[in-house]
């Protein structure tokens, strides 16, 4: 007795896994139906001729192919497949799309830290004659040196004149060529602090231009280069 309920057991096990088997074979059938049957492929190669296939068309890899659903109507289209020329090209205008989403968040964001800095003109006049004052007081500072130098080297011109004809002591033209250097530094000095304030007001202008457009209304980013803004 024991014996047959086991092996009355074993066929209804049996008989379970066969059932869940076939359940499992209709829903693979099913789902291989659906993957098998992607919808028809159509197109036109280089010479004008026609092709239809239930795959990808190898005649027009080179070109778009449209995928069509059973009742003719238009599904999708597969984009032609591209060479190593064509990838590098479109990797390249893809890289260029990135810098210039890149360039135009960080215009926007320059934008705004302006306005913010300068939320108007009287802040930004008052910015840009703080940077011109230092500038300037750097030149009163070189010409005031100048003259002392200049001054120190009449005693010396006068005493050069007892060797006029003759060679100069050593020490007498190492103190004449000292201060003709030290002069020539400072000279060097008022033309590069002169033409500094020159570059600092061009570019006070054009944040000032740019600064007017946003004080208008003008969004964040859009219109001339942001970059022609001020950078400090």
């Amino acid at each position: 007795m024991t014996f047959e309920l086991g092996a009355l057991e074993r066929m209804a096990i049996t008989g379970k896994v066969v059932r869940q088997a076939a359940a499992c074979g209709v829903l693979l059938l099913v789902a291989s139906a659906s993957w098998a049957a992607p919808g028809i492929y159509s197109c036109v190669d280089s010479s004008g001729k026609k092709y239809t296939s239930d795959r990808p068309i190898r005649e027009c890899l080179d070109r778009e192919q449209r995928v069509l659903n059973k009742d003719g109507s238009q599904k999708q289209t597969v984009p032609p497949r591209m060479n190593a020329e064509e990838r590098a090209l479109a990797e390249e205008r893809q890289h260029q799309k990135a810098l210039a989403d890149a360039a135009q968040k960080d215009a926007i964001r320059r934008d705004r830290n302006l306005m913010l800095r300068y939320p108007n003109e009287a802040a930004h006049n008052k910015a840009r004659e703080a940077v011109i004052d230092d500038l300037r007081r750097g030149i009163d500072a070189s010409e005031l040196h100048l003259k002392e130098l200049q001054s120190d080297r009449k005693p010396l011109l006068d005493e050069a004149e007892f060797y006029k004809g003759k060679r100069l002591p050593f020490k007498l033209k190492t103190r004449l060529e000292a201060n003709d250097a030290q002069q020539q530094a400072q000279k060097d000095i008022i033309t590069q602090q002169t033409a500094e304030i020159a570059r600092v007001n061009a570019l006070y202008d054009a944040e000032l231009a740019r600064l007017r457009r946003l004080w208008g209304g003008a969004v964040p980013g859009s219109g001339p280069s942001a970059s022609d803004a001020v950078q400090r």
